[in-house]
């Protein structure tokens, strides 16, 4: 039964995936976000209360508390079924948004959708479904796109972009010739919109044009300075060959402030939303400074959601303060005025 033996491939990857992300340094060796070149021009007056700030997103028709995006991470396992309520349970408290990881399992094996439903802890919060976007070069169409929406009730759909992580994989889909066509098909077919998403290389301005060309209504640039999926890949490496070959793009790709400028660009009337090594508020306020609409963070996400709801919740209170303080320091009475702040840059 072959097909059964590459569903449960499929499983035991998402398992190898979380465990090396809660176990492992997969982080970039020495290539940084960028976002430490930048800097706030500091008002001391900033003619601003700190209660009156407001941090509200509009989005796909759906308002969010805060420009927080939880990015999509896991789905397939038992483990992630934990996570991902875990994570949904506190975004409903706090009214931000968040995506699920891919879904390509529970597609192939419905018995694993339960893994990824979290409507029924947060049936109110912008939530984002989520397919490789190469599988449109291995079968997939919109059918399948629109089940992974329906499945969990999703607001918007994520194709997610993964070259590299599938270039470097023993088993990965590298089919990548001819796939913007299909992208285009997808968006024209599906009634709700589509997102497409790096996970942690950066797109260039040319991608985010050609995109946003074929109907994407938002870009997640998820630029590289986070978590580099090629390490994550080399420590599940089968053989020391695949080891030296993943291991030596640890460095690879477009720092998280310049993706999200070349998307800028390459897009101008798409949503963008900034995610790859985003450590705290401020590096999100510096994101919506650049022309972002969210700022979304998986790895922190991950490990709190590995504790508990109360870990989650802290975090996502954090995030909120650091965000509204950085506001107020810089005289941005909402998320309008922060994305008309300037920046400094520095060397």
């Amino acid at each position: 039964m072959p097909e059964v033996t590459d569903k449960v491939t499929i499983e035991n990857r998402k398992a190898d995936h979380i465990r090396i992300n809660l176990e492992k340094d997969v982080q970039f060796p020495r290539l940084t976000t960028g976002l430490e070149r930048y800097r706030f021009l500091h008002q001391a007056l900033p003619e601003l209360d700190l209660d009156e700030i407001d941090m509200r997103v509009d989005l796909f028709g759906k308002v969010s508390s805060a420009p927080i995006l939880i990015s999509s991470m896991t789905g397939g396992t038992d483990l992630a079924h934990r996570i991902n309520q875990n994570l949904a349970e506190a975004a409903q408290q706090h009214g931000i948004a968040m995506g699920v990881g891919s879904q390509r399992a529970a597609i192939e094996n419905a018995e694993l959708a339960y893994s990824l439903q979290v409507r029924n802890v947060a049936p109110d919060i912008l939530l984002f479904a989520n397919v490789g976007a190469v599988q449109l070069n291995y079968g997939y169409g919109v059918d399948q796109c629109r089940r992974a929406v329906e499945m969990i009730e999703a607001d918007a759909l994520i194709l997610h972009f993964n070259v590299l992580q599938e270039a470097v994989q023993p088993e990965g889909d590298t089919r990548f010739a001819g796939l913007l066509a299909r992208v285009e098909t997808v968006c024209r077919a599906l009634d709700v919109p589509v997102i497409a998403k790096e996970v942690g290389w950066g797109f260039s301005e040319k991608n985010a044009r050609d995109l946003a060309s074929a109907g994407v209504a938002a870009i997640d640039v998820a630029g590289a300075g986070g978590t580099s999926w090629s390490e994550v890949e080399y420590h599940r490496a089968p053989t020391a060959f695949h080891a030296r070959v993943a291991a030596s793009f640890a460095d690879w790709g477009i720092p998280t402030a310049e993706a999200i400028q070349y998307a800028v660009a390459g897009a101008p009337n798409a949503k963008i939303i900034a995610s790859g090594g985003l450590r705290d508020g401020i590096d999100i306020a510096k994101s919506i400074a650049l022309g972002a609409t969210l700022g979304g963070m998986a790895g922190p996400f991950l490990k709190a959601a590995d504790q508990s709801v109360e870990v989650v919740d802290q975090l996502i209170r954090e995030l909120s303060a650091q965000i509204r303080i950085a506001m107020l320091c810089t005289g941005a009475s909402n998320i309008s005025a922060l994305q008309q702040t300037p920046l400094i840059k520095v060397s």
